[in-house]
């Protein structure tokens, strides 16, 4: 990619080309510039700027290819694929062994991009004075004022330039400049800029950590973080050079401004949201864990057994505890505790509490999770979800526990040990009595099999209370991965199980009946692709509601007819 002279375009760095001209009508004085044009030229926008100011769908076949690619010297192209078709893609290329992140952009003649100047600044101005009227659409607004603009300046310009144009006002002022097509790709889950003149790194769901041809100059990328901070209802300054904010498509930003605690210049991680998450039919195709421990995880939570999910940092705890939080039956109230939202179901019945920093230094305002959590105690909720607890919170998020709610959480762990240590100790410090209030533990992993990265489910442990000899925690270790076969094995009979068929007078085989049946759902929506968090949770309301109804509709197989017409 490269850099052409300055702009005011977000100073944005754009694709140059050589510079074009159209032939130009004889007595046209101004010898091409932006108020000189041939009559003939102009026709074929200036009615754009008329009707409705629209512009007609884009036609590869009429108006060309917008954005050409030259394979680098040396480099061989592993994969292309589109990220906002017809405007950029990606190429994953390959030098020496080490994949290279290439995103492709429209090319902009010198013309061009004078033109794009010229409208950037005037639409600065319009859109600050508010001579834009009240619109709710903001890309229908930016179209219709650039071609308004477009038919007073009469450029000299064909419909495959005003397409290319179009698309850096809208990347720059609707989209997140030129990480707006890094945002896009849906396979990548981190973004990482580390300082001034460093490529952007990213975290790829195939190509793990890899490196991009975008990089940032000192003052666009002072101007970008301060724009992404922005965005998030955040305001960084080099009084405060560190925010942590959630951007409005619900990724999670961490920003650092100037060089006075990060030395290389201004940072920002971007970790991406899923706007469809994962769910428990995602997490059993990925083999994350199995059917079997799925149903056990439905059953255990519609009776109100709590559960922390540990793990290190990507092992999929988060994911784990949105997944199976699915299964909290309908109409219970839910209160869910997070510092950026992430948690997402599809409950009408439902307070999403999330945690706020003080408005300025020094004042008064913060609300953090023990404030949320202590105020979600007297909301009289049935289900509490804490996104993670790492301080005070977790004496109360027990106390919680032992009074009767049904709670869950995750934390940093990479075992059981480990997870009754932190518990133990400062800053947590939960009582050792308390801690056989907790129902489930599982533990959450992120390893390879041969050779790719993937998330696993280790094991899944029950607390069965305190020894009364050693004071030690006992616990039941119900399923365990075996990594040399990537299967689970089930090491033996479940303690909450058996406490849930007690409570409900079942029989065994009234309960050996109940998992059959919710074994029976997840696989033939497994098997159907009925994957989305929205089909799962009116699964699983339909069953809670007219559980004989569901088990007909998959015996005629209806069920997904019907799910359907639920929408």
């Amino acid at each position: 990619m490269s850099q052409g002279p300055d702009l005011p375009v977000s100073d944005t760095i754009i694709p140059e080309v050589e510079c074009t001209r159209l032939p130009e009508e004889k007595g046209n004085a101004g010898n091409g510039s932006l108020r000189s044009f041939p009559e003939y030229l102009w026709k074929k926008i200036s009615t754009l700027g008329k009707a409705r100011a629209e512009l007609p769908p884009f036609d590869p076949q009429l108006h060309g290819d917008l954005v050409e690619f030259e394979l680098p010297k040396g480099y061989t192209e592993i994969e292309r694929y589109w990220v906002n078709e017809p405007y950029s893609f990606v190429c994953i290329l390959e030098k020496n062994s080490v994949y290279h992140y290439h995103v492709a952009e429209p090319a902009l003649t010198l013309y061009e991009r004078d033109i794009l100047e010229r409208i950037y600044d005037d639409l600065r101005d319009i859109l600050s004075l508010g001579g834009i009227g009240v619109k709710k659409d903001k890309e229908a607004v930016l179209v219709e004022q650039t071609l308004n603009l477009l038919s007073r300046y009469h450029a000299n310009l064909e419909y495959s330039s005003v397409y290319r144009v179009m698309y850096y006002l809208k990347r720059n002022f609707l989209g997140s400049d030129r990480i707006h097509s890094l945002m896009l790709d849906p396979n990548i889950e981190d973004i990482s800029c580390d300082g001034v003149e460093v490529p952007v790194f990213l975290y790829h769901n195939i190509y793990r950590n890899i490196r991009t041809n975008i990089s940032f100059g000192e003052e666009e990328l002072n101007s970008l973080v301060i724009r992404l901070c922005q965005r998030s209802g955040k305001h960084i300054s080099i009084s405060e050079p560190m925010v942590d904010a959630t951007l409005p498509d619900g990724s999670r930003l961490q920003a650092t401004l100037g060089k006075e605690i990060t030395t290389r210049g201004s940072s920002f991680t971007i970790r991406k949201f899923r706007g469809d998450p994962i769910t428990a039919i995602d997490l059993i195709n990925y083999n994350t864990c199995n059917v079997e421990m799925m149903a056990y995880f439905w059953l255990a939570i519609e009776n109100g057994n709590c559960a922390i999910f540990a793990g290190g940092t990507a092992s999929g705890k988060t994911s784990m505890l949105n997944a199976v939080s699915l299964f909290i039956p309908p109409l219970s109230k839910v209160v869910s505790i997070e510092d950026t939202r992430e948690l997402t179901l599809h409950h009408d019945n439902w307070i999403a509490g999330v945690t706020r920093k003080s408005l300025s230094a020094g004042s008064a305002g913060e609300v953090n999770m023990y404030d949320l959590l202590r105020s979600a105690l007297r909301q009289r909720p049935e289900y509490i979800l804490v996104g993670e607890i790492r301080g005070e919170e977790a004496l109360t998020l027990f106390q919680a526990i032992s009074t009767g709610h049904a709670t869950y959480s995750t934390m940093h762990a990479g075992d059981v040990q480990t997870v009754v240590n932190r518990l133990d100790s400062p800053p947590l410090n939960v009582p050792h009595v308390m801690l056989q209030s907790l129902d489930i533990l599982s533990i959450q992993t992120q390893t390879f099999v041969n050779d790719r990265r993937v998330r696993r489910t280790q094991s899944i442990v029950e607390f069965t209370g305190i020894d009364a000899k050693t004071g030690y925690i006992r616990i039941n270790e119900l399923y365990r991965w075996d990594p040399l076969t990537d299967r689970f094995t089930r090491s033996g009979d479940s303690y909450a199980l058996n406490r849930i068929m007690q409570a409900r007078g079942w029989e065994r085989e009234k309960l050996r009946s109940e998992l059959r049946s919710r074994e029976r759902i997840l696989e033939y929506m497994q098997e159907k692709g009925m994957r989305d968090y929205v089909s799962i949770s009116l699964v699983v309301q339909a069953y809670s509601a007219n559980p004989e109804l569901v088990m007909q509709t998959i015996d005629d197989d209806t069920l997904e007819e019907i799910i359907a017409q639920e929408f």
